[in-house]
């Protein structure tokens, strides 16, 4: 079965240590994406696309910076893409989702925690399904390199990086052309 991500109903965020004391945290308003499963309802394949200009600190200054060569490179590479390689189930609706992770053009490979919920109809008859899913990531290793030394010690920006999403998705109709 497939499902596409509803983007109304779902958030894709992160969370960075900011001055080694704080924690900031960011989600990105445009996003879409897939869900591929059995007829179990267990996850075989996952497929999220994020539009890198869509970053959101709530705070302008700090996500123009985000946008630019520093971070994201929203001129240059428009998206993040999540395509998962292999899915292993950890529990009762538990899983492990391992892909390739792509920023700056560099792809990774990243595992997600994730688990999902069960079914259920909305008012409009549509089959939806829901996943959390968490990953830690090391910035640096998508050449996110840029930081700041601080007075006192430490730098302005941490490497390690926490991804969290929380998804909703549709189930695709399968139509009959006549």
């Amino acid at each position: 079965m497939k499902w596409n991500i509803d983007p109304s109903h779902s958030q894709i965020g992160f969370a960075v240590k900011h001055m080694m004391i704080s924690t900031v945290r960011g989600s990105f308003k445009s996003f879409q994406g897939t869900i591929e499963t059995d007829d179990q309802y267990r996850p075989v394949n996952v497929q999220v696309t994020i539009d890198a200009d869509s970053v959101d600190t709530r705070d302008a200054q700090r996500d123009g910076h985000l946008r630019s060569a520093d971070f994201f490179n929203a001129d240059s590479s428009r998206q993040l893409v999540f395509q998962s390689t292999s899915v292993e189930q950890t529990g009762e609706q538990q899983y492990s989702i391992k892909g390739d992770l792509t920023i700056n053009g560099i792809t990774r490979q990243v595992t997600l925690k994730a688990e999902t919920t069960s079914t259920g109809k909305d008012p409009w008859g549509n089959t939806r399904i829901a996943a959390e899913a968490t990953a830690t990531i090391n910035r640096e290793d998508w050449n996110i390199t840029w930081n700041q030394a601080l007075e006192f010690g430490g730098v302005l920006v941490g490497k390690e990086v926490k991804l969290h999403l929380e998804v909703q998705a549709i189930q695709v109709q399968d139509t009959v052309l006549s």
